[in-house]
């Protein structure tokens, strides 16, 4: 049934909703509510209501829309639906799932668009891309340039529907596995790239915006198989005692206060085996460092850096539980006396935060990860021959951790032990590190030996 008679309400503000601005609108004499992540989009709509009705079209009382608006509302653009998918998923998302939906949606929109004029920069329209889908940015502190791309990227979006052509999900699944200067991106980052756009399609499903996920075709399936992932460790990358000894040493004299700073933050990626956010977590009370022998520590917490835009709290680093483990799972890990000395000089040296926290920076917040890796760039060629500086030898500061968990295993510590130090599951571990291993023949057949009682 059409009717003319409409009526317009102001848009309302519930702040405490995940889609907090309101547009009402009354049909003879029914009230209709459409809510919205953004106020732009709210007063854009509402604007299209209002204008329908000046132009004299007639408004149908079931749906509330009026005939140029109905057509529209059941074929939603992909990056509506993109902007709603995000905007239902930030809340209950951690701060690394928020960048990693973000960088996804940013990756696959651009190629659900129609080559209208007007098409911004690739720069500007990552840069709108940004700014449509990360919650905790203001819509009033847009810059223009960001406005007018946000424009073009409504009217030139795709339909959602156009998703069911095999053609068009391929060229959105080609973004996924394609990193920004054109080179194919990473088995693994294609794959979390994938799984963020299934589960927005997944969303659409939900809400009866497509009858089926395009991904779940068989034929696409088929022609875009997920690649398998090789996590292994690269043996390559992995140092000995000596040359990881030699690192340690070398960072305590570059520079008068940075690398001073660090040679405990490093110590507890190799001894401690504990990961770049766990070592920022580390708080004095949960290090036990006798004066002598061994030590241990017990982890119960990371703060990984995520970026300002995705924390609750704006703060470049997020606190979090142990990766993988519930918030009151810990893990205790004997240290070896060399990391407790380490950390006993460090603390008598530079104190703790107010927190507790073992490493800051001067200002006394959580230490940026450009800062330690550029400190590991010095400090590489002063550990390592010149022939040894061209290949992957330590070339991340994550080579530590990887060098620790070697070490042990190469002593004959049990698999299970390791991981349980190490905070993986056993077949996790040994997925990740059985080249490393391949090297050991030797060890293994001088254990074997002094078994059969040869040695």
């Amino acid at each position: 049934m059409k009717t003319y008679d409409v009526k317009f309400w102001s848009i309302q503000v519930r702040k405490d909703k995940r889609k907090p601005y309101s547009v009402r609108w009354v049909v003879d004499g029914r009230t209709f509510t459409n809510t919205f992540a953004k106020n732009g989009l709210a007063d854009s709509f509402r604007a299209e209501l209002m204008a329908a009705a000046r132009k004299g079209e007639a408004f149908d009382t079931e749906t509330g829309l009026p005939e140029s608006m109905h057509r529209e509302d059941q074929d939603i653009t992909w990056f509506q639906h993109a902007i709603d998918y995000v905007a239902a998923k930030w809340k209950k998302a951690s701060a690394n799932s928020r960048r990693s939906i973000v960088e996804s949606m940013t990756a696959v929109t651009p190629a659900l668009t129609r080559n209208l004029r007007g098409v911004p920069d690739d720069k500007t329209l990552r840069e709108a891309l940004r700014w449509a889908f990360i919650q905790t940015r203001r819509e009033e502190e847009q810059p223009d340039e960001v406005q007018a791309a946000l424009r073009w990227l409504h009217r030139a979006s795709l339909p959602l529907h156009a998703l069911t052509e095999r053609k068009v999900a391929a060229k959105a699944l080609d973004a996924c596995a394609t990193q920004l200067d054109g080179r194919e991106a990473s088995p693994e980052y294609y794959r979390r790239r994938r799984r963020v756009f299934y589960n927005s399609l997944r969303y659409a499903v939900l809400e009866e915006r497509l009858r089926a996920n395009p991904l779940d075709d068989k034929a696409l399936k088929s022609d875009w198989k997920q690649p398998d992932v090789d996590d292994a460790v690269d043996p390559r990358a992995v140092g000995n005692p000596r040359q990881i000894a030699e690192a340690l040493t070398m960072c305590s004299y570059i520079g008068r206060r940075q690398g001073p700073r660090f040679a405990a933050f490093f110590g507890c990626m190799y001894y401690a085996l504990m990961r770049p956010a766990e070592v920022s977590r580390l708080r004095r009370a949960d290090c036990h460092l006798p004066e002598s022998g061994w030590g241990k520590l017990i982890l119960e917490a990371s703060k990984p850096e995520v970026g300002k835009d995705y924390t609750d709290s704006g703060e470049l680093h997020d606190d979090r539980a142990l990766k993988g483990r519930s918030k009151k799972t810990v893990r205790a890990v004997p240290i070896p006396p060399e990391l407790v000395a380490l950390l006993r000089e460090h603390i008598a040296r530079f104190g703790v935060a107010e927190d507790g926290r073992v490493f800051r920076s001067e200002s006394g917040r959580p230490v940026p990860k450009s800062t330690y890796a550029r400190l590991w760039k010095k400090i590489r060629p002063f550990a390592l021959a010149p022939e040894e500086l061209v290949t992957p030898l330590m070339g991340r500061p994550y080579d530590l951790r990887h060098a620790g968990v070697t070490w042990r295993l190469s002593t004959g510590v049990p698999a299970a032990q390791v991981a349980q130090w190490a905070g993986h599951s056993v077949e996790v571990l040994q997925r990740i590190y059985h080249r490393c291993m391949a090297g050991y023949d030797e060890v293994w057949i001088e254990r074997m030996d002094r078994a059969r009682g040869d040695g």
